[in-house]
Parts: structure tokens; C-alpha cells; sequence
């Protein structure tokens, strides 16, 4: 039988050509610094901004409203309550003014942000007079609108000494002392005051001073009179501006916002390091809310 011819095999594929790599882009691996910058502006110019138009952080520096608030307390600020004006700005770059932008009237009792009349600082300070009241204080009482403003007697306050509350003899004279679980204290005299709204909030007054007295004065329209509850301790509306106060009542356009609420507090023990901030936080600091209690007031 004869052998059929095998046709030729068929011939192997040619091997595809190698792909040739692509040139990388000319800037591959550098940064878009121009996007990266206006990221980081744009971010600013949004923390700016809630700053100045919804709500701020603040420090507080001094013992001017102790007992509410002691230093090293860190407490948030609402921006809006009162209007917008040239103290809104986060930064105190705009020029002084007296306009203001859907202007309110504070209530009594609140705690605000107001800046003097010769510096850039934040003083925080408690409204107890409105625009058309007259007030005067009496041994260091207030008297608001020829009526003395209640205080009532309270149990001392002992609050711990520690680095940011040292209680030294010569603005504390004699209130320190040495409890039986061997930490000092700082024996505060606390009076309860209510101011005609009812709202009611506690104040110091431990020794006669200068501004225990102070001639009525009648708050003129769209300013209010302050004062800190450190009674003895706080240079407010009846200290003069040569003495740093805020000499007599303040224009509202002067004032940047209200304290709502503390958020955390510290007794100056902290360091540079994060670790050493958990024990130097005060217990039961945070969250105290800073809106006056109002109380019922008896009628006439």
C-alpha cells in the first residue's frame, strides 16, 4: 500500500516583536507644589474663617473669673450670638469700628470676649449691666438701677494649689492652708449673685479694695458694663484704662463672641511632651457648660 505524501508542516509563528518601554513624563516623581500650596491656603483661609464667624478655642491666662474659670482652662467661644464686627476677625487686623453686622444685646449673666479700648488682647468678662442701666457697686455690691444686687453667702470653695493656681499669700492673704490629706488648698469666700433675669453664678470678694466702690453710671446705648467674678482680682469696667482696665462701659462692637463651655483644663504641670498632659489634666474641668444658671425671681 502506497504512503500517502505528508503534506510540510506549517511554519512556526515569528516570535512578536518586544514591546519598547515608554519614556516616563518629563515630571514624573516631582510634587505639584503650586496644588500643594493652594490645598494648604485654602484649608487656612477655612480655619480663618470658622474662627471668626462660627466659634474659636481660647486659654485663659489669668484668675480674673474664678471661681467659672480658672487658668489653664481651655473653653470654646461662640462667634455669632452678637453680630459681626471689627473684632470678629480672628486676628485683630481690622480697624476699630462701631458698626456691626444683625447686632444682638447680650443677656445679664453672660460670659463674653471683649477687647479694651488701648490693646489687642482678649479680656473675658461677665455682662451685668445693659445699655440704659445704672449701676454703681457699694462695698463691693453691685447696685443696678438703684436696687443692690443679691449675694448670698456660700460655703467657701477649696480649690487645689497647683502650678497655674499657686494662691500666693499677697493676692491670697491667709486662705492657704494645708489639708489632712496633706495637699494645699486655697479657702475661697464664694457670695451667689442674681442678676435680675436670674441668672445666677458665684463670685470672690475676700478683701476691701479700690474697685469695691464705684459712682453710678448710666450704660450708654449700644455698650455694656463688665466685670470679672475674681471681684478683687479683675481689671474690668470700673478699673481705668491707665490700670489696664476697660474704663467704664464697652461699645458691643468691642465684644467678639460668648464663652459656651470649657473643654479641657490643665494645672501647669504639662511639658513639651504629650504623655506628661494626662496627669496634668484637672478632673471634672471639661465640659462645664458657661451659660449662667437662670433661677426664678420673686415678683414685686
Amino acid at each position: 500500500m502506497s504512503e500517502e505524501p505528508q503534506a510540510p508542516s506549517s511554519p512556526l509563528p515569528a516570535p512578536a516583536p518586544s514591546p519598547v518601554p515608554e519614556s516616563p513624563p518629563q515630571d514624573a516623581g516631582l510634587v505639584d507644589w503650586w496644588m500643594e500650596l493652594r490645598g494648604l491656603a485654602v484649608m487656612l483661609l477655612a480655619v480663618i474663617g470658622f474662627h471668626s464667624f462660627v466659634a474659636k478655642p481660647f486659654y485663659i491666662p489669668s484668675i480674673s473669673m474664678m471661681p467659672t474659670l480658672l487658668v489653664g482652662d481651655r473653653l470654646v467661644v461662640s462667634k455669632y450670638p452678637y453680630g459681626w464686627s471689627w473684632v470678629s476677625a480672628s486676628f485683630h487686623v481690622l480697624p476699630r469700628s462701631p458698626g456691626r453686622l444683625f447686632g444682638q444685646v447680650p443677656e445679664y449673666g453672660d460670659v463674653v470676649i471683649v477687647v479694651p479700648p488701648t490693646s489687642d488682647e482678649d479680656y473675658i468678662k461677665r455682662v451685668v449691666a445693659l445699655p440704659g442701666d445704672r449701676i454703681a457697686v457699694v462695698n463691693g455690691q453691685i447696685v443696678l438701677n438703684g436696687r443692690p444686687v443679691p449675694q448670698a453667702v456660700e460655703p467657701p470653695l477649696d480649690l487645689p494649689v497647683d502650678a497655674n493656681q499657686p494662691c500666693e499669700p499677697e493676692e491670697f492673704p491667709g486662705l492657704r492652708f494645708r489639708a489632712s490629706d496633706g495637699r494645699f488648698y486655697c479657702e475661697l469666700p464664694i457670695f451667689r449673685e442674681t442678676l435680675p433675669n436670674g441668672a445666677t453664678y458665684r463670685i470672690i470678694d475676700h478683701r476691701q479694695q479700690p474697685l469695691d466702690n464705684y459712682p453710678e453710671t448710666r450704660v450708654p446705648a449700644g455698650h455694656v458694663f463688665l466685670m470679672g467674678d475674681n471681684r478683687d482680682h479683675s481689671a474690668d469696667s470700673r478699673a481705668p484704662v491707665e490700670e489696664k482696665g476697660l474704663g467704664g462701659p464697652v461699645p458691643l462692637s468691642s465684644v467678639g463672641g460668648r464663652a459656651e463651655f470649657v473643654t479641657f483644663s490643665l494645672d501647669g504641670s504639662e511639658g513639651w511632651s504629650p504623655t506628661s498632659w494626662w496627669n496634668a489634666l484637672r478632673p471634672h474641668r471639661a465640659w462645664n457648660r458657661l451659660r449662667p444658671q437662670i433661677v426664678s425671681q420673686p415678683r414685686d
